[in-house]
């Protein structure tokens, strides 16, 4: 994984470039972004020019043995832990990356860096209910591979996606090591949601933020992906909302049932929110209870969408806006019902109601607060 396959991003890779040209390497870095961003494959392109030997042009060879290895995760200085689990686990069985190594290896080089959260649980098959996580003894491993000496690189690497599934015991155990690293250990976090890592490990990592990719940068992606249409290229860059996997879900039409089942959702939320139908609310949040985590997540940030896109109609600024068919007749229609007034509260909600869904609170709560809270704020402007 070399800087020049990372889409977009190039002020942030001239960065990370100059921080290993002048010796300026962090012992605990901390990548925070989407995974359509590139976060890590971007922290893995870090790790093959930190530790190619023939980097040059502000990029790793690409070529030599060290980054075949880390092109291929299989280096053995390069350490991974990431969310595991399983169906059918006794108890007290403790679940350990290693295990899981060549499975992330594939879904890693078929993705080429790029794939969420999701995308990973589906492969390993946990179904609705269970989640990944990183226990204890996950961390207890983390502690004895960085205590041995590196076998070919100059640094030891232990690269932790999605740091946030670790539970408090494990966690814990990690900030001893963020404390009181060894010598020329190198530790590296991903985080999609740095805000629930504890506040110690965010003390004492330095944060390399990866933002959302450019919107041109996308339309050139469109372009490139076979998209012929430069209107419809630029229309489906924006609505990606500058992540590589929504992108390449909007070209291939794989994500147009999941966005109509979340609209249709959010037409009836408001709906029933701007008559008052109380009852029939409770219902409603039983109905999304229903639905994974995941689509839980992804029905909220649509539903924040198309509460931007209808305050943007309010304000009569739709030229601004990308919507279509359904959602924009919808909407159309709606606008009148967010303004200056509510749409800050409106998004509140729906970002209070992601966390506590992110952090495992019990989805009909949460959502029946959520569906009670915004048809308080529902009214004609």
């Amino acid at each position: 994984m070399r800087f020049a396959d990372i889409i977009g991003q190039e002020e942030l890779k001239q960065h990370l470039v100059r921080s290993v040209d002048t010796g300026r390497v962090s012992h605990a870095q901390l990548f925070t972004g989407q995974a359509g961003a590139g976060a890590l494959a971007l922290a893995v392109a870090y790790v093959q020019y930190l530790c190619c030997r023939h980097r040059h042009d502000g990029d790793s060879c690409g070529e030599c043995p060290d980054c075949r290895q880390i092109a291929s995760l299989a280096h053995p200085d390069l350490h991974l832990v990431f969310p595991v689990n399983k169906q059918g686990k006794k108890s007290g069985e403790a679940m350990r990356s290693d295990e899981f190594l060549p499975l992330f290896r594939e879904l890693f080089a078929e993705r080429r860096g790029y794939f969420s959260p999701q995308e990973w649980y589906e492969r390993l098959d946990l179904g609705k209910t269970l989640k990944g996580m990183i226990a204890a003894r996950e961390a207890d491993e983390i502690i004895r591979k960085l205590s041995f000496k590196s076998f070919e690189a100059d640094y030891k690497i232990m690269l932790v996606w999605l740091p946030e599934a670790m539970n408090e015991e494990a966690a814990n155990k990690i900030l001893k090591i963020l404390e009181e690293p060894w010598e020329r250990t190198l530790f590296l976090l991903v985080s999609e949601q740095p805000e629930l890592l504890l506040p110690t490990i965010l003390s004492r990592t330095q944060e390399v933020a990866v933002p959302r990719i450019a919107p041109e940068v996308l339309e050139r992606e469109a372009a490139a992906r076979g998209e012929t249409d430069p209107v419809k290229a630029r229309n489906i860059a924006r609505l990606a909302s500058g992540s590589l996997l929504t992108l390449r879900q909007l070209l291939a039409g794989a994500n147009d049932a999941q966005r109509r089942e979340n609209f249709e959702l959010f037409r009836d939320l408001m709906r029933l929110s701007y008559n008052d139908k109380h009852l029939e609310l409770v219902t409603w949040a039983e109905e999304a209870a229903q639905l994974s985590r995941e689509q839980q997540r992804a029905f909220l940030r649509d539903a924040a969408r198309l509460l931007r896109e209808s305050f943007m109609l309010h304000a009569g600024i739709a030229e601004v806006g990308y919507l279509w068919g359904e959602e924009l007749a919808f909407c159309s229609k709606f606008a009148p019902f967010v303004g200056s007034e509510n749409i800050e509260p409106l998004i509140g909600e729906i970002e209070r109601a992601l966390a506590q869904i992110s952090q495992n609170g019990n989805p009909t709560i949460v959502f029946t607060h959520f569906a009670l809270s915004v048809s308080k704020m529902i009214k004609h402007l």
